[in-house]
């Protein structure tokens, strides 16, 4: 499979625009999802089980499926199939929001890297919320965990922020395993001042208040770009409000590694993030014993262990996915 993707597959998705290729990719994924003969067909390229426990919850292996593919959660049944040890829909808001104007994301294949800068396009959390509650009610519902990745709306502005997170936690709770607070995302405007204490600790305040039972592990995502002084902050907020995880890290601002191509605004993926993200999660485990799942860069099993010598329990793709295709999962389950 990995030869015929990458041989075959990726190069047809390649010659579309890039959110183009993204919709029709969701959209086989979305329609193999309501079919078992395709599903079947699917789950042939899943690897084999390597469980493992975390927050309480029960994971069939380590690798994840990173937030900012499936937004909506509409191809959960297919993900699970392709062997996906959890799936982390979103990122999603309180309202529906159509995201930034387009073109908004860009490939640099000599550097196996993307840079979006989508915006939280997604259908809201009521909308999510209900698709999600009716597929938890049938058999298609995915053996592995299910995680929800929540963003502050675009038009709120950031000092009312935790009503807007609130709003969004409320109405999905009821059908995540896990939920994420994405402070960290470069595409929505005010969002990383989130990370800062004097704002990160309300709004980490707020959520735990309203976590009430059946409790759910409250995650938090880390931008790359945090200073030391920065991861201080928030390690310490985390702790005082007894965060469960953290997700280390999101995309990066910094794009000198791609100086010399289009230097596209919006956040950087890839192959080019992994040292970076993999330094934070060193920075967080030498001053925390909070568990890490390491996002950024995971192109194969070998960076995909390097996250795990550095402290991360458990390890999501996204771009990674896109350019290596399903054997990247098998690779990475086989090595670690």
């Amino acid at each position: 499979m990995s030869d015929g993707y990458e041989r075959f597959v990726r190069p047809l998705l390649f010659a579309l625009d890039p959110e183009t290729a993204h919709d029709l990719a969701l959209t086989t994924l979305r329609a193999a999802a309501r079919s078992t003969a395709a599903l079947r067909a699917l789950s042939r390229f899943a690897p084999v089980d390597k469980p493992k426990t975390l927050f309480g919850l029960n994971f069939p292996n380590p690798v994840g499926l990173a937030a900012g593919f499936d937004k909506n959660g509409v191809a959960l049944p297919a993900w699970a199939a392709l062997g996906f040890g959890f799936i982390e829909v979103g990122t999603v808001t309180a309202q529906p929001q159509a995201g930034n104007p387009k073109p908004r994301i860009f490939r640099y294949p000599d550097h196996a890297a993307l840079i979006n800068r989508l915006g939280f396009n997604n259908d809201g959390a009521a909308v999510v919320a209900r698709r999600l509650a009716a597929l938890r009610a049938t058999a298609s519902w995915p053996r592995g965990v299910v995680g929800v990745n929540i963003g502050k709306s675009r038009e709120i502005p950031v000092e009312n922020a935790v009503q807007d997170y609130l709003d969004s936690f409320e109405k999905l709770r009821g059908v995540a395993d896990y939920i994420v607070l994405n402070i960290s995302s470069p595409n929505t405007p005010g969002l990383r001042s989130l990370q800062d204490r004097q704002l990160l600790s309300p709004l980490l305040a707020a959520i735990r208040n309203a976590n009430t039972s059946p409790r759910k592990p409250i995650l938090i995502k880390i931008a790359p770009d945090v200073t030391d002084a920065q991861l201080e902050e928030i390690l310490a907020a985390a702790h005082e409000h007894s965060v469960d995880g953290i997700i280390a890290t999101n995309t990066t601002v910094d794009h000198t590694v791609i100086s010399a191509a289009r230097d596209d605004e919006g956040g950087l993926s890839g192959a080019p993030l992994c040292e970076k993200s993999t330094a934070v999660i060193r920075a967080i485990t030498a001053r925390s014993t909070i568990p890490v799942i390491a996002s950024g860069g995971v192109m194969d099993a070998d960076s995909a262990r390097r996250k795990f010598e550095a402290g991360a329990q458990l390890v999501q793709v996204y771009t990674g996915y896109i350019y290596r295709g399903p054997n990247l999962l098998r690779e990475i389950v086989a090595a670690v």
